[in-house]
């Protein structure tokens, strides 16, 4: 198994939109593709997700739909388009019909969105009631990965996961840091121009959000005016892009852990320090190939929708370790430095779910990753004595995961409650 390519062709890849939302899309838009024909009058939906699906598409706009937001809309856009073929591009041509059908059906709450907290991996089932017919299409794992299909109680198919998914997250997670810096250093020519379509692709959300005068706009704008420093630049820049997918820009973008805001974070950090210290091109995207895979790595202990902030600890993590890595690629105790930099600097912060404020966080976890891989080039990585850090990166990020999954166990269940009060409310 070529495990670098499993990494990008599983984790890495183009994103329209919020993936979670996306997914909520997708199962309905399935579980309507084998109904012989739908009433839209009469269709009644329910979708069940975890919590941090759930999380991740309450408060997110969604491209192509104006100010629309929210897993609502997305349940009943992936009704009505019942294109399950178009997965991340499934909102890439609503019409104003099709909207306006997917209102409809919210006003007269014929659909439903419940949270089962049982569920601890990405989960979304989705159930289509019309008049005779009954569909479920579960996704379990992945955000694309169906586990189960059923037509009026009779499956169509099934699949328990254990298949590449997890397997070569598995293998990751038992292998050195040394390992995870030589599979990036072998990466070859096919995997190293992939990457690099990623910073075009990435580079373009950026234009897109710089236009919109939100966070990003304002950073460049005011704070940083006189500035021409790393850090400044890389944090306007990667919070104007994700300005521009949290606002529901049409605009594709290169995702890394199956996130986009990870992805700008991963690739566009390591990209643009980079290019400013004079690295050559070869190494910075074999930088990328390492925050990409260090971001894997993480999640492999975490999950893929932890309580905690993906864009801090993990692709943050990444960013600050291919940093290292372009000035001293052999120097695994600085790599590892500046993970266990990271961590200690950003370790605990929330998951609040997909919205407009993420582009704050992102820019939160850039400088961060910029100044703990500056730390650690200069020698200087959070000794062992310090609260969960550990010798090792790795036995640091088995902490984090140990706080993310046990310790801040309930988190989301507030943060749901409280956005349940809200929508409510209104």
């Amino acid at each position: 198994m070529n495990l670098l390519s499993e990494i990008l062709k599983n984790e890495v890849y183009p994103a329209l939109g919020c993936t979670e939302p996306i997914s909520v899309a997708y199962a309905c838009a399935k579980a309507a593709s084998i109904i012989k024909k739908i009433n839209l009058d009469k269709i009644k939906i329910t979708v069940n997700l975890d919590p941090g699906t759930y999380k991740n598409g309450y408060g997110v706009n969604i491209p192509n739909l104006g100010n629309e937001k929210g897993n609502l809309i997305a349940a009943a856009l992936g009704t009505i388009i019942a294109r399950p073929e178009l997965k991340y591009k499934i909102f890439s041509n609503v019409s104003e019909e099709k909207i306006r059908q997917a209102k409809k059906i919210i006003k007269e709450k014929r659909i439903k969105i419940n949270v089962d907290y049982t569920k601890k991996e990405i989960y979304v089932e989705a159930v289509l009631e019309n008049e005779k017919d009954k569909s479920v299409c579960v996704l379990n794992k992945s955000h694309f990965s169906i586990s189960m299909l059923t037509l009026n109680d009779k499956i169509l198919s099934s699949h328990v996961f254990r298949e590449k998914h997890s397997d070569y997250r598995e293998i990751i997670k038992n292998m050195s840091f040394g390992e995870l810096v030589s599979m990036a250093s072998n990466a070859g020519d096919k995997e190293l121009k992939y990457i690099k379509s990623g910073i075009d692709m990435n580079l373009k959300a950026f234009e897109a959000g710089i236009k919109l005068k939100k966070i990003g706009y304002i950073l460049k704008e005011f704070a940083f005016k006189n500035q021409d420093d790393n850090a400044s630049r890389a944090k306007y820049i990667c919070a104007c892009a994700t300005d521009a997918r949290m606002s529901g820009v049409p605009i594709t973008v290169m995702s890394s852990g199956q996130s986009g805001n990870q992805g700008v974070v991963a690739i566009l950090v390591p990209y643009l320090v980079g290019k400013k210290e004079g690295i050559k091109e070869e190494t910075i995207l074999k930088s990328i190939a390492l925050s990409h895979i260090i971001n894997s790595y993480i999640k492999s202990y975490t999950g893929e929708l932890a309580p905690v902030c993906g864009c801090a600890i993990s692709s943050g993590a990444g960013a600050a370790a291919a940093i290292v890595y372009q000035k001293y690629p052999n120097d695994i105790k600085k790599i590892e430095g500046a993970v266990n930099n990271v961590i200690a600097d950003i370790g605990g912060m929330i998951c609040d779910g997909a919205k407009e404020s993420c582009s704050l966080k992102v820019s939160s976890s850039v400088e961060s990753a910029i100044k703990n891989a500056y730390l650690a080039i200069s020698g200087l990585s959070v000794n062992n004595s310090n609260g969960f850090i550990e010798k090792n990166a790795q036995d640091t990020i088995k902490n984090m995961a140990r706080l993310s999954v046990i310790g801040m166990a309930s988190v989301d269940s507030i943060i749901i409650e409280t956005m349940q009060n809200k929508l409510n409310a209104n």
